[in-house]
């Protein structure tokens, strides 16, 4: 309750700040804000995309697009602050630059990087979450646009897969195959009557036809919506008391065929919190890292994009151990997306 208080008296004292902006000259600043964003975006892809086609090109190569949007969390924000610390634990130099298949990070043709959408700022320049999610959309399609360039996309709560897969899927022309590893399904219809919810994204999505299959794994918290909610929508929902059961099929995914491609998000609390402590939800009973390195690095499909999402840094232990895990599930992303 306090936690809920405390953001709406933060909006309120925000509100009163907008408030006292002529309308016209508000608008004429959102513009000037989202538009210098995008063109960034767009400049920096461009620029990244040149130099993988100079250095003789490549099918797809990883772009990495941070979104640090923590404010739809249900409980903590401090996935907001993730994607610096993400970057900052996959380049620290506590390991090589090489990923388990051989692929070489420092090579621009297997990872580059386009920076961060500014959420904060936009924010607060009075800008909601309706616009804030198209912005996020046209971000991850900035990069799309810059062939080979393919977005891995550093959150944020779990909120940012909606703009993220639309973008993709509508970039593409049609839904993908989704793979999304979580301790929740996160398909409530709004969650406490937000609708971008991070705990709604996926019914945002399967709502606007993004997605032909979603299948969830390592699921050990849901409720009865939550079940109703993949009835509804068809999706295959693995929960971690049946994994022993389900892990021969789900270390041997074979997705995307007659669809434009797969999908793969993960929430790092998909990992039991023994590997992964920095998370705002702690669930216990949850997957371990190989477990989920199987399960990537053994899927067959063509993975269009993808997103590692709810690494919280407030809670993560002194070493930087999540954020190391968090890194290595986008270093071994990386290595499946490239080629």
């Amino acid at each position: 309750m306090a936690n809920r208080l405390g953001k709406l008296g933060a909006r309120f004292v925000h509100r009163l700040g907008v408030d006292s902006v002529p309308s016209a000259q508000l608008a004429e600043g959102q513009n000037r804000v989202v538009e210098a964003s995008l063109t960034l975006i767009r400049e920096r892809a461009k620029l990244k995309a040149e130099l993988v086609r100079a250095l003789g090109g490549s099918i797809a190569t990883s772009c990495l697009l941070g979104v640090p949007l923590g404010h739809n969390s249900s409980f903590l924000q401090g996935p907001a602050f993730a994607p610096p610390r993400i970057r900052e634990a996959i380049w620290c130099g506590s390991t090589n630059s090489a990923t388990e298949k051989g692929k070489e990070l420092k090579d621009p043709k297997v990872l580059t990087d386009v920076g961060d959408v500014p959420v904060q700022e936009m924010r607060d320049c009075g800008i909601d979450d309706e616009r804030l999610m198209k912005i996020v959309s046209d971000s991850v399609k900035c990069v799309m646009e810059e062939i080979p360039l393919h977005p891995l996309v550093l959150g944020g709560d779990h909120s940012i897969s909606f703009p993220v897969v639309r973008a993709v899927s509508e970039h593409l022309g049609g839904p993908v195959d989704i793979l999304h590893l979580d301790a929740h399904p996160d398909i409530y219809h709004s969650f406490e009557g937000n609708k971008y919810s991070h705990a709604s994204s996926f019914a945002r999505i399967m709502e606007g036809g993004h997605a032909r299959r979603l299948l969830q794994v390592g699921i050990r918290s849901i409720t009865k919506e939550g079940r109703e909610q993949g009835k509804r929508f068809g999706v295959e929902q693995f929960e971690m008391h049946n994994f022993t059961r389900d892990r021969e099929f789900l270390e041997n995914l074979k997705l995307g065929e007659g669809v434009k491609g797969v999908y793969v998000s993960i929430d790092v609390d998909c990992l039991d919190p023994a590997f992964a402590p920095g998370v705002s939800h702690i669930e216990p009973g949850g997957l371990s890292f190989r477990d989920v390195m199987n399960i990537v690095q053994n899927l067959q499909g063509d993975i269009v994009a993808a997103d590692v999402v709810e690494f919280n840094p407030q809670r993560d232990t002194v070493d930087g151990m999540t954020g190391m895990v968090a890194a290595k599930l986008v270093r071994e992303l990386t290595a499946k997306m490239s080629k």
